[in-house]
């Protein structure tokens, strides 16, 4: 989350009115994140988060919107948005597409421990159940056309060893989703980008998930490996930590039982997982777009949970 577009208090008393939630108290710019412009916004109806798209469509927003909604109503703790009079849920700020959220309560667990992650494995199975019959399908647009086609564009800007290791992962991968087994994992609507900062926490109780506009339709293994390398490693090394993964994998095979192909390709989509934040990463670093409290991540974080994964791989 970021502020590329400005939106002034008018504009956003102009949106609350169309919506019906009344005068607004505070409007407050979101520092963090690097797509879209966001914004919490207190009004006498409650506290919300607008979300203004910078690079989304109107077209192809509706699938993101309309999967909250989806998931809200399946009681999976997410971002609901609002809608005006006629029932509409994409609206429009600035001249950009844009959206408002009812605003989690909780706040995100940096520093998790087993039972953190247990809660994100629960609620990840539970999500990818109930997104399952969720009808609207986009492809996960983030996923392996987008690495072939971003890897050439980053290549110019990395060293020689780097850049070797990026092109033998992303051949690997290639080879890996041409094969039988891949064809045959389980798929659906899936986050893509369950990080530590979009889950919220009170205590030990998950108290919600936000952030959906990088979900699409894909393997619900590659959801789960993000989550692993993220909320299952040592940050500073990339290493993996076997007691939080299990802790993770256990809960959420409490809720879906991953398939004997699940199993067998969990250390190939690990390593998938991590080629793909390491390429946005790349490309966020190397080819930014001006913003309002932009932060880019580093990219070499994702170049060392690859290498870690690719050298010692994790069973199951």
């Amino acid at each position: 989350m970021a502020v590329f577009t400005e939106v002034s208090t008018k504009e956003a008393r102009e949106l609350l009115r169309r919506l019906q939630l009344g005068k607004l108290l505070e409007l407050r710019g979101i520092e963090g994140g690097i797509e879209n412009t966001n914004y919490f916004v207190t009004c006498e109806q409650g506290e919300y988060v607008l979300t203004l798209f910078e690079r989304l469509t109107a077209e192809q927003l509706p699938f993101y919107l309309h999967l909250m909604k989806h998931l809200a109503h399946a009681g999976i703790p997410v971002p609901d948005p609002q809608a005006d009079k006629h029932g509409e849920i994409l609206h429009q700020v600035c001249g950009k597409p844009a959206a408002l959220a009812t605003k989690l309560r909780g706040k995100s667990q940096l520093s998790p421990q087993e039972a953190h992650c247990a809660a994100v494995g629960t609620m990840l199975a539970r999500m990818h159940l109930a997104a399952s019959s969720y009808e609207r399908q986009q492809p996960n647009l983030r996923g392996l056309p987008w690495w072939n086609e971003t890897v050439p564009v980053v290549l110019p800007h990395i060293g020689a060893e780097p850049a070797a290791l990026l092109q033998s992962e992303l051949a690997y991968q290639n080879h890996v989703a041409a094969s039988s087994a891949y064809a045959a994992l389980p798929r659906g609507p899936i986050h893509a980008d369950l990080f530590r900062d979009n889950v919220m926490f009170e205590g030990e109780e998950l108290t919600g998930l936000f952030d959906f506009y990088f979900a699409g339709v894909d393997t619900f293994l590659f959801d789960l490996a993000v989550c692993l390398n993220d909320w299952c490693i040592d940050l500073s090394t990339g290493a993996h930590a076997a007691p939080r993964a299990q802790a993770m994998i256990d809960a959420y095979q409490a809720v879906r039982p991953l398939t004997v192909h699940e199993r067998a390709l969990l250390p190939a989509m690990l390593r998938a997982g991590a080629l793909r934040f390491w390429i946005s990463r790349l490309w966020d670093f190397y080819l930014p777009r001006e913003a309002a409290m932009l932060k880019p991540h580093d990219p070499t974080h994702f170049e060392r949970v690859l290498r870690q994964r690719a050298a010692h791989p994790v069973t199951l």
